[in-house]
């Protein structure tokens, strides 16, 4: 459905690299502010309660990382694709000395952020700038096996990166993480899910667990948006989510095991060399 806002001031702007435009604007729900690129909506930051998810996908992957070791306790977090950083914002609230590194693609959408929507005063995150599967490489050799997540959350518009959907890619975001370490997907994908199929046979060759977070009528294919993956060594807290993600606001499910390798039965696993961006959703989905 198209929403309008009210315009009282020019909010703030940046050109990307990519010739794009990021803004950071006031939510119209919620509270908070959004940021977004070409009018896509990237992130919702609440600098008031960064404990306030806002996105359905979002809630979603607070609910599994609210799972990680002890409650309140440290982590080592790695986070692809920073957007307004509301996920190292939530980690920092509800982790105290975690430490969390960040990279991002656009210098000048990290210089917008910053500038409009702050980071909290000592919080241990590094933010690097450049492409997100260079970054993994360059990381300090002292994270490789010692995160207790990943996060990858790459945007290029609408779309992740076709470099950002390999095999070969998620086998090289797997060494970063602890033998209990999650690695967390957002994956967006259309009617049929072709594409989250892929992705999930994918990073089902490299990590044995997996589950799927999603609204259950995107789940079925029934319409477009985000699933998150999630995917480790160990098992995943499987027992503890269904009961979390069926609560608001936004009830959704979790597909595991045998659910998952039927989701998955016959996708092609994808590598490099047939690697392509996730699909461009309709041009209306996003209109405000």
């Amino acid at each position: 459905m198209g929403r309008s806002r009210v315009k009282d001031s020019v909010p703030p702007s940046v050109r990307l690299g990519s010739g794009g435009i990021a803004r950071v604007v006031p939510a119209e729900f919620g509270g908070g502010f959004e940021l977004l690129i070409d009018e896509t909506p990237q992130s919702h930051v609440d600098l008031a309660d960064p404990t306030h998810l806002h996105f359905e996908y979002i809630v979603r992957m607070g609910a599994l990382i609210d799972q990680l070791r002890s409650p309140g306790e440290a982590i080592t977090a790695v986070h692809l694709g920073a957007g307004a950083m509301t996920i190292p914002r939530y980690i920092a609230a509800t982790r105290p000395g975690s430490r969390q590194q960040v990279i991002e693609l656009e210098a000048p959408l990290v210089d917008l952020v910053r500038e409009h929507l702050p980071l909290p005063r000592g919080a241990a995150i590094r933010i690097r700038v450049g492409d997100a599967r260079e970054g993994v490489r360059r990381l300090p050799p002292a994270l490789t096996g010692n995160a207790d997540l990943v996060v990858a959350d790459v945007y290029s518009g609408a779309q992740t990166p076709a470099h950002l959907t390999s095999v070969e890619f998620y086998g090289e975001l797997a060494a970063l993480l602890a033998p209990a370490g999650v690695l967390l997907v957002n994956v967006a994908d259309g009617p049929g899910l072709a594409f989250a199929r892929r992705q999930v046979a994918t990073i089902g060759a490299v990590l044995p667990e997996v589950a799927i977070l999603a609204d259950a009528q995107i789940l079925k294919g029934r319409r477009f948006g985000n699933l998150v993956l999630a995917a480790s060594k160990a098992p995943l807290p499987a027992d503890a989510l269904p009961r979390i993600l069926a609560a608001g606001p936004h009830p959704a499910k979790l597909a595991h095991g045998a659910e998952v390798a039927a989701f998955a039965k016959d996708a092609a696993i994808v590598t490099d060399a047939t690697a392509v961006a996730s699909p461009r959703p309709d041009a209306g989905i996003f209109l405000r």
